[in-house]
């Protein structure tokens, strides 16, 4: 009987031949799988000096998807690039910290984030400097950068980013404060380039110097029940500076403005004009509070930004002399004014307001029948971090509703 050329069996072959050809045909299917497959993500560990591997050591061994995990205690001029694709670095116990010690990566940061999906946790950066005076702890370049639980202490910027509109930056629960006093430069405790998103949930932001506590470029940019209360000590300009418009959300925040500013602007949209497709500003449930005379609550550029650009501020507690809504073209509803002897205990971080406040269930129902649903989620929540938000029965002006 002829052979069957291209069939599945050759009945002139013998049987343990094809055994033979049938495991060496499943051992290549099992080579090709493992080839293919990413390799077993690692866990790698480190300490600072005597008490374990070196993190740059390690970050430059570390593969795609591993886990560095960092034991307590001060890392002094531990600078590095970080080149993977997929990374998680994560404090382990207490914070540690990382000191530049008069050192920086490419004269931009204690750490570059390249580019990839990078998350780093419950890791402190301080001090950091370089010869342009725009150093950043974190110098987040390209990709989606996560920071969870950090702090950022005393740098010429906490993080700094490049202009990449894919790039997303997302940041919880962390601290940004102690802005360098320095008059010849701007140090803002977070600046953000024309990314494509910015989410800030759960982070508190003070003492800053000068410069902004927080001033964003991105195309979308989301601040959420955090605390931007630059404190007595405090000299910052903005507080919240979106100087190229974009979709904003503003929600649920204590934005507190030192007597001290060097401007009297507690939230700026559009002074520099407008970079993107289309742009919008959500201002609801924020406790907008300032020590200084004469306040703009609100200061939008609307000469600078595209006719009939929206605005919507709902349930907002303006506390101290100034003005919300004056000039502001937009949909304004639910917001008042108050005192700070309305407030529980301002110096003590209580923006709640007191039981029994004329204020309470005065504000308007933030689902909105012809506009976006501005319904708070959550509240901050000292020291770090937010707590489920049960919606009230009515709803009051301000960032709390216990």
């Amino acid at each position: 009987m002829p052979s069957v050329i291209g069939g599945s069996h050759n009945p002139r072959m013998p049987a343990s031949s094809t055994r033979a050809l049938s495991v060496r045909r499943a051992l290549a299917a099992v080579l090709l799988l493992l080839a293919a497959a990413p390799m077993l993500a690692a866990m790698l560990v480190v300490g600072p000096p005597g008490q374990g591997p070196s993190f740059v050591r390690t970050l430059q061994k570390a593969h795609d998807g591993d886990t560095i995990e960092v034991l307590p205690g001060t890392y002094r001029g531990d600078v590095a690039v970080i080149h993977q694709r997929r990374l998680t670095i994560r404090g382990r116990g207490e914070r540690p910290v990382f000191l530049a010690d008069g050192r920086h990566a490419e004269g931009k940061a204690i750490w570059v984030i390249r580019e990839g999906d990078i998350t780093i946790e419950n890791i402190e950066f301080r001090g950091a400097r370089v010869p342009d005076r725009n150093g950043a702890g974190l110098r987040f370049e390209k990709g989606r950068l996560t920071v969870r639980r950090c702090g950022f202490f005393d740098n010429e910027n906490g993080i700094l980013t490049a202009n990449f509109g894919d790039a997303e930056l997302r940041i919880e629960d962390s601290e940004f404060a102690h802005a360098p006093r320095d008059r010849d430069a701007l140090h803002h405790l977070l600046y953000v380039g024309r990314i494509g998103k910015l989410s800030i949930t759960g982070s508190r932001f003070h003492e800053g110097y000068f410069a902004h506590l927080v001033k964003s470029r991105a195309r979308e940019t989301l601040i959420a029940y955090s605390l931007l209360v630059d404190g007595a000590s405090g000299h910052a300009a903005y507080e919240i500076d979106l100087p190229n418009g974009g979709q904003a959300t503003i929600i649920g925040n204590v934005i507190h403005q030192s007597a001290d500013t060097r401007n009297p602007a507690v939230v700026s949209y559009g002074a520099e004009g407008n970079a993107w497709p289309s742009s919008s500003l959500h201002l609801a449930h924020n406790t907008l509070i300032s020590d200084a005379t004469g306040a703009w609550f609100l200061r939008f550029w609307g000469d600078k930004l595209p006719a009939g650009t929206p605005v919507w501020a709902v349930n907002n507690l303006s506390v101290g002399a100034g003005v919300l809504g004056m000039g502001v073209p937009g949909h304004f509803e639910g917001n008042y004014p108050g005192l700070a002897s309305m407030l529980v205990d301002i110096d003590g971080l209580d923006f709640a307001l007191r039981p029994g406040s004329l204020l309470r269930g005065r504000g308007s129902n933030p689902r909105l029948a012809d506009g976006p649903d501005l319904t708070p989620r959550a509240e901050f929540t000292l020291p770090l971090g937010t707590r489920p938000l049960v919606p009230p029965a009515q709803w009051s002006p301000g960032a709390f509703q216990r």
